[in-house]
């Protein structure tokens, strides 16, 4: 390892424990609305102040770990899940600073840092390590094409995080009739999915310090241009215990766990890309890594995750939570537009001979750009304002993360390389 990504390396973890101190603070600033005897509001804005000096502090480092591992590396660091997860968190906290800097409002940084913190653990999952760029990423149109698009999705998760704040502000989890009930479910389950990513983190960090490791050979059938079938063999590893084992695999080694020694089922036939078992299991993980860490969470609380939050939000104007998260939209949203669309469709004439070619990734772009289209001509044209509006705010961040999640990782396309 070189100078330039060793400085990189140091960078990035300090960038990441900064980012934590910052939403201890910031969660302290809220918690302080409640704790304080004196003066609350003064207690919010000491601690949200120190907050987000912290979060400024970290974004430098981000920073510093951006550029020296482009000098180490020879390339933008944009090229692979690490890397772009990794800016992706650096331009959320960019576009946090962007909106607090005019709004000054610390409960959108209590829930904005903790992205942050949670998208580079999520990016750490992936080899870290400089890979060559492929043919087709070796262009000016990789800076510009993906740093505006992820851009564009920063300020979209701004507008999520403020939105999720205006709900668990405004719902109100003393009603018990049918309707209310509904509205404390759905915000609910926003965070248990939330917890979900956490859990998924958390059992593959666990798993990857334990040592875990289990490999098995499968056996694949296709059928080639002249209509003969074509018989490959691939070796699958796993970092998780296989509850599933790959379709049509044989187990070469496997670790035992909690005394199981052997998977528990195989994946169902028509799932038999080389990493389609791989993906089911890491998915039933990831859910019962939640449901546990979830469960724990009631235990301790002996309540809703959202029920428990609700009263430090006391006091607060909802309009401005909404307001924050228009705005954030409104300026994500020509930026996505230029970045992910107009810039890739460029990008893909150039590489692809092709302006537009229906892969996935495409697809799945169109439909989130779409999506925030339609968000901004209900708030424009209709007036839809308040809990609506949030709720629209909250489910386009989640098309977001599949587009980016999802697709790189489940659907097969063009935009596969991008997670190796």
């Amino acid at each position: 390892m070189n100078s330039w990504l060793h400085t990189s390396s140091n960078a990035f973890i300090v960038a990441f424990f900064l980012y934590c101190f910052s939403f201890i603070g910031y969660a302290v600033a809220v918690a302080g609305r409640r704790w304080s005897n004196r003066d609350p509001e003064a207690h919010t804005k000491r601690w949200g102040r120190i907050a987000f000096a912290l979060a400024i502090l970290g974004w430098i480092a981000h920073l510093t770990f951006f550029f020296t591992r482009w000098k180490g590396g020879g390339h933008i660091p944009t090229s692979n899940m690490y890397e772009f997860m990794t800016f992706l968190g650096m331009a959320i906290m960019f576009a946090f600073i962007v909106v607090n800097l005019i709004y000054k409002n610390p409960l959108v940084g209590a829930f904005a840092t903790p992205l942050v913190v949670i998208i580079i653990a999520y990016a750490s999952v992936f080899p870290s390590e400089v890979q060559p760029l492929i043919p087709a990423l070796n262009s000016i149109w990789l800076k510009v094409h993906v740093t505006t698009a992820a851009t564009g999705e920063a300020f979209f998760a701004v507008g999520f995080a403020a939105a999720l704040v205006q709900l668990l502000r405004v719902v109100d989890f003393s009603r018990t009739d049918k309707a209310g009930k509904r509205q404390q479910r759905w915000v609910e389950g926003v965070l248990f999915f939330i917890i979900i990513v956490v859990g998924f983190l958390v059992s593959v960090f666990g798993f990857r310090a334990g040592g875990y490791h289990a490999e098995f050979r499968q056996e694949q059938f296709r059928i080639d241009q002249q209509g003969n079938e074509v018989s490959t063999v691939a070796k699958v590893e796993y970092g998780l215990p296989p509850i599933v084992k790959p379709y049509n695999s044989e187990t070469l080694s496997m670790d035992s766990f909690l005394g199981v020694d052997k998977p528990l089922f195989e994946a169902p036939s028509w799932m038999n890309g080389v990493n389609a078992g791989r993906k089911l299991n890491t998915v039933i993980w990831s859910i019962i890594s939640g449901l546990i860490l979830y469960g724990l969470i009631r235990l301790v609380l002996r309540k809703p995750l959202a029920a428990k939050i609700h009263p430090y939000l006391d006091g607060i104007d909802p309009e401005d939570l909404d307001e924050i998260s228009y705005r954030a939209i409104a300026i994500g949203f020509p930026v996505f537009t230029l970045g992910a669309l107009i810039f890739a469709m460029i990008w893909a004439q150039i590489a692809w001979s092709r302006f537009w070619g229906w892969d996935p990734k495409e697809v799945w772009a169109l439909i989130t750009w779409l999506f925030y289209s339609a968000y901004l001509h209900l708030r424009l044209s209709r007036g839809w304002q308040g809990t609506r509006s949030a709720w629209l705010a909250v489910i386009g961040f989640i098309v977001v993360l599949f587009t980016l999640i999802g697709v790189n990782l489940v659907i097969a396309g063009l935009h596969s390389y991008a997670g190796v």
